[in-house]
């Protein structure tokens, strides 16, 4: 018997989405690889002019690594933030960091910055994905931590960061599935209608 359900449906696509995504690394040029995601695309750093908290990620095996704008954004004089989990039923928080800082261990192979002054507000989520379409849903790990991110700061953009390689035609999205503002590639940003 086989399993037609939702959760079912999307276990399916991050399968075919993590071998899409793996698949597409392996074959960029080794230059093409580091110079990616090193710049902040123009419309994106417009629409960061009134942010002062951009929270990344250190990207882990074959995301995209939104790690590569923190000079950039600093640069900018954004305050750059990377996620702490706190648990593991779907809570994290988001640290301030600078790219010459060191970073330690946190749960699931995570690193994270030390705790400081405690937490920010992001006023951006550049967020980690392992497929997107262009209704702007975003299919993550499953873990929900960045689906209660969006809820917990509802005015923060939302931007996934993303090999070209992980669109999809459609990705099923839940009610509590927050859609993204903007989708940023290797070769592309694609902004949702409602923005």
């Amino acid at each position: 018997m086989s399993d037609d359900s939702p959760a079912a449906d999307k276990t399916r696509l991050r399968a075919i989405a993590r071998q899409r995504r793996s698949s597409f690394v392996a074959t960029l040029d080794p230059l093409a690889h580091r110079l990616a995601f090193k710049a902040v695309p123009s419309p994106l750093a417009r629409r960061l002019a009134d942010a002062r908290v951009v929270a990344l990620y250190m990207g882990l095996d074959d995301e995209a690594p939104a790690q590569r704008m923190a000079a950039q954004l600093t640069a900018m004089g954004k305050v750059v933030a990377l996620p702490r989990v706190l648990d593991r039923i779907g809570s994290m928080d988001f640290l301030a960091w600078q790219p010459e800082h060191q970073l330690f261990p946190g749960l699931f192979g995570t690193s994270q910055p030390e705790p400081g002054n405690g937490p920010v507000a992001p006023d951006a989520i550049i967020a980690p994905l392992i497929a997107f379409d262009r209704s702007m849903n975003r299919l993550g790990q499953g873990g929900g931590y960045y689906d209660r991110a969006f809820a917990r700061h509802p005015d923060a953009l939302r931007v996934g960061l993303a090999w070209s390689a992980q669109e999809m035609d459609e990705v099923p999205a839940d009610p509590w599935d927050l859609p993204l503002d903007m989708v940023v590639t290797e070769v592309e940003l694609i902004e949702g209608g409602d923005i």
